[in-house]
C-alpha cells in the first residue's frame, strides 16, 4: 500500500488546511467575543452544553463529529481535513479563550466590527483550508453536500438556510440569541459569497481526496 499523495505534499496540504483552522477558529472567536448575539452553530453549541458537563470546545468537536455521520449520509467524502477540523477548531478556541487573546467587548458597535470582522476571517479561512482538498470541515462538508443538491442557490444562500435551522434548534435548547445573531445568519452568507466570489471560488467544483483514497495498491497519479 501506498501514499495516493507524495508525503511532502501531503505534508504541505495538512499544514496549509491547519493554519487555515486556525484562522477559522479566531474568526469564530471574534464572533463570540462581539457579544452582541451569538452566531448560529454558536447557539446551538451553547444550548447543548446546558445539557453537558463540557467546555464549549469540547462541545464543538462533539457536534462535529455528530455532522460528520451526515456528511457520510450526503456522500460527501471524509479525509484528513475532515478530522482536522473536527478537532483543531474546538482546540484552538479553547487555547485562544484561555491565553485571554481578547476581552469581552461591551460596545455594541465595537461588537459589530468585530463580528463583521470574524465573518471576514472565517470566510477566507474556508478557502484555504478547503482549497487543501484532503476533506472539508464537518459543517463545511455538510454545506457542500446540501449546496451540490441545490445547485440554484448561491453557496452563500445554502449557508444561509443550513444557518436558519441550526439556529431554530439552538434557541430551542436555550441557546442565547441576540441582535448580532440575526446579523451573523444573514451576514455571514453574505460575506461567504461576497469573498468566494471575489476570489473565484466554488467549493462545490473541488474533489477531496478521502480517507479511502489516500491509501492505494498503485499511485494513481500526483496531485499538486
Amino acid at each position: 500500500m501506498r501514499l495516493t499523495i507524495p508525503l511532502p505534499a501531503l505534508l504541505r496540504r495538512m499544514l496549509l488546511a491547519s493554519a487555515g483552522l486556525a484562522v477559522f477558529a479566531l474568526g469564530n472567536f471574534l464572533t463570540v467575543k462581539a457579544n452582541i448575539g451569538q452566531a448560529p452553530w454558536n447557539v446551538f453549541n451553547l444550548g447543548l452544553a446546558n445539557y453537558l458537563p463540557m467546555t464549549y470546545g469540547q462541545v464543538s468537536i462533539l457536534v462535529s463529529f455528530l455532522v460528520v455521520a451526515a456528511d457520510l449520509l450526503l456522500r460527501e467524502p471524509i479525509g484528513l481535513g475532515t478530522l482536522l477540523d473536527a478537532v483543531l477548531v474546538g482546540a484552538f478556541f479553547d487555547l485562544y479563550d484561555a491565553a485571554g487573546l481578547l476581552p469581552e467587548i461591551t460596545v455594541w458597535w465595537v461588537g459589530a466590527l468585530a463580528m463583521l470582522a470574524g465573518m471576514v476571517l472565517m470566510a477566507l479561512s474556508q478557502y484555504l483550508y478547503m482549497s487543501a482538498c484532503i476533506g472539508c470541515g464537518p459543517r463545511d462538508a455538510l454545506l457542500v453536500g446540501v449546496g451540490k443538491r441545490l445547485r440554484r442557490i448561491p453557496i452563500g444562500g445554502v449557508s444561509i438556510l443550513i444557518a436558519g435551522t441550526v439556529l431554530l434548534l439552538g434557541w430551542l435548547m436555550g441557546g442565547q440569541v441576540g441582535a448580532g445573531t440575526v446579523l451573523f445568519l444573514v451576514g455571514n452568507g453574505v460575506v461567504m459569497q461576497m469573498v468566494f466570489h471575489l476570489i473565484r471560488f466554488e467549493p462545490r467544483n473541488l474533489v477531496h481526496v478521502g480517507l479511502h483514497q489516500l491509501l492505494s495498491r498503485e499511485r494513481d497519479g500526483v496531485e499538486r
